[in-house]
């Protein structure tokens, strides 16, 4: 019992690390050539902009995204302006009704 009340009190970092060391041994990662290193480090540059909230060029995108996640972005890109069109106008019933209350009708 003593020893399943240690367990309890170590720190649950611990147990992290642990799983983590395990997943790695079962699971080995390759190594990055400097190549996919840069492009990396790149793209989490833009991640971290993007999650700022600031602006990243086109071009900036081309460079070091592959053509098909370019594409991609171009795709969903166009839905998310498609969706926000939408969005831009209330439906008529709600728009009437608001008009009604206005009125006090």
């Amino acid at each position: 019992m003593s020893e399943w009340f240690d367990n309890q009190k170590k720190p649950k970092s611990n147990f992290r690390k642990l799983l983590q060391e395990r997943i790695e041994k079962a699971n080995p990662r390759r190594e990055l050539s400097c190549e996919e290193e840069k492009r990396l480090t790149k793209l989490e540059a833009i991640a971290e902009k993007l999650n700022c909230g600031e602006n990243v060029q086109n071009r900036q995108l081309q460079t070091w995204l592959s053509e098909q996640e370019y594409e991609q972005l171009n795709y969903e890109w166009q839905e998310q302006l498609e969706l926000r069109e939408e969005l831009k106008y209330k439906p008529i019933e709600i728009n009437a009704e608001n008009t009604l209350k206005v009125h006090g009708l």
